[in-house]
């Protein structure tokens, strides 16, 4: 995200049986902490199971040696797409597209403003009342599908 002070980096994880952005961090920067820690903030929410797959494209960062002891340290599997195959992280392009249509491409005058309009957007907005408008889905926002599912489970036990 452009703003007057530079760059804000965004990184994230999505859930993909909800489609629920269950883990992300900004910087000014793009090391490997920037995908890490959203992947520690998952791990943090309880979103990841031992044995799920941590999937990502090739980007430097998450082929670093970093995440990949993350994912080991979560007892996670990881999986990466083709190199220049976007349909292999579809979800992830789906969102990043879905996020730059509703907040809009522009420039922000710093990166706290930045910061504070993508936290609005992923927490008040995307998963908790942006609606899954396709019957498959239920009409339910991504949080309401996770507490469905977590309620089958439990119905399940």
């Amino acid at each position: 995200m452009p703003t007057a002070e530079g760059w804000l980096y965004l990184a994230g994880w999505l859930d993909l049986a909800t489609r629920e952005v269950i883990g992300y961090s900004m910087a000014d920067h793009h090391r490997a902490e920037l995908v890490v820690d959203p992947l520690d903030m998952a791990a943090n929410l309880g979103r990841l199971e031992p044995g799920c797959v941590i999937h990502s494209d090739r980007g430097s960062e998450y082929t670093s040696t970093q995440l990949g002891a993350k994912i080991c340290q979560l007892e996670c599997r990881q999986s990466m797409g083709r190199t220049g195959i976007c349909y292999d992280n579809a979800a992830a392009e789906s969102f990043w597209a879905v996020l730059k249509e509703e907040i809009g491409t522009r420039f922000w005058p710093d990166r706290a403003t930045a910061r504070a309009e993508i936290f609005a957007f992923i927490e008040t907005f995307y998963n908790r009342r942006r609606l899954r408008k396709h019957i498959v889905w239920g009409y339910l926002t991504p949080h309401e599908t996770r507490l469905r599912h977590q309620r089958e489970q439990a119905l399940a036990a």
